[in-house]
């Protein structure tokens, strides 16, 4: 897909200086003459799938309710008041995540995925915040968004959605196909369908501090060296057996302090962590692979891509792909890079590959993490 404005006459630097995490801002025509890239069927089809995460959202007679996938079965698209939403949808389609890199002016580390919105005439998941950044590409038809940076933050109860109780949008806009709408986190908004319509969510993932500190306690564990034992050879009769002593307090504190973590602990944890693929993406290896000689005399040729489903990263010497780190040369890193950053690598550039990238390409193509060029 060539290169698209996506801003209109704004540029990143000034998108991300004025709008980014900051207020919300409409692009008319962000795509012009933009068109869906899944059609209505193929998109039905997909929620179906159990390696597909989809909802099914309806407020039939004012009653919401809510129906994870795979679906079995799908409302007639003459009904009004229902919403279709597969996520994800750049893991199963080269268009839609070609679509999804076009947002590369910000960093993969931040990009989460592509979501479809398909509705009928009035459909929409009601008044919400989304605790992330994302940009709202109108694909068909028309809808109506209503925005408002509220402070109520309140939720209706008894509903199986988070639905603000107490909405107050202050601006309203009509998207048509090619129209962007881009939100900050916890901005408040309600998009409803006119007609029948399919909206494209790009969003991008904000991880809380709260969830970061649990993983990285757990990552730690494979890295805390505290030898010996807890040892009292002092102790002393106690009229207080029920009593945790001080000195048993502070011995142990003392030994837990021990525990340190660099900044290279985090950025190792960091890179794996936002690097793991999600738990509902799986890979699927090569039946007949390839010997490595006649893998990279093909890759020579034709050469590589990595997979819709990986996620490859880098910070300094380290590389980070599918939840796995390695420190490389020097050399090496400026080769992976330009894999991680333009998720491609040509024959001529992989024939100045070292044999230790070499394996490693090899080894990801055998997992389905890395394909051949055709």
């Amino acid at each position: 897909m060539k290169k698209l404005t996506l801003l209109g006459g704004v540029t990143p630097a000034q998108f991300l200086k004025e709008f980014w995490h900051k207020k919300p801002c409409v692009i008319r025509q962000a795509i012009p003459g933009f068109a869906p890239i899944i059609s209505r069927e193929a998109l039905f089809e997909m929620a179906g799938r159990d390696d597909v995460e989809s909802r099914l959202v309806t407020h039939f007679r004012q009653k919401w309710e809510m129906q994870s996938g795979p679906l079995d079965a799908i409302p007639a698209i003459t009904k009004r008041d229902w919403t279709l939403l597969v996520q994800g949808v750049n893991l199963h389609d080269d268009a839609a995540d070609a679509l999804l890199r076009q947002f590369n002016f910000l960093p993969d580390a931040r990009l989460d995925d592509l979501m479809i919105s398909y509705a009928t005439d009035a459909g929409g998941v009601g008044p919400h915040v989304d605790s992330y950044d994302v940009f709202l590409l109108q694909a068909q038809g028309t809808r109506r968004w209503r925005i408002g940076a509220q402070q109520d933050l309140t939720l209706q109860a008894g509903v199986p959605l988070k639905i603000l109780q107490r909405f107050a949008p202050s601006e309203e806009f009509d998207l048509e196909p090619g129209d962007m709408l881009y939100l900050p986190p916890n901005y408040a908004h309600e998009g409803v369908a006119i007609g029948e319509c399919m909206t494209y969510s790009i969003g991008f993932r904000a991880p809380s501090y709260q969830e970061l500190g649990e993983s990285f306690l757990q990552f730690m564990t494979d890295s805390i060296d505290l030898p010996g034992q807890y040892a009292d050879a002092e102790l002393a009769p106690t009229t207080r057996p029920a009593e945790i002593s001080a000195a048993m307090l502070a011995q142990v504190s003392a030994e837990l302090n021990k525990v340190q973590f660099t900044r290279d602990d985090i950025a190792i944890f960091l890179g794996e962590y936002l690097s793991e693929p999600k738990s509902s993406v799986s890979f699927e290896p090569v039946k007949r692979p390839l010997t490595l000689d006649k893998f990279m005399a093909l890759a020579g040729k034709r050469g590589v891509r990595l997979s819709r489903k990986t996620q490859m990263l880098y910070r300094g010497e380290l590389v980070f792909i599918n939840g796995e780190s390695f420190a490389v040369s020097r050399a090496d890193k400026a080769l992976l890079s330009v894999l991680a950053d333009q998720r491609t690598l040509d024959g001529e550039a992989i024939a100045t590959a070292s044999l230790d990238v070499a394996e490693a390409l090899h080894d990801w193509y055998r997992q389905g993490w890395l394909l051949l060029e055709k």
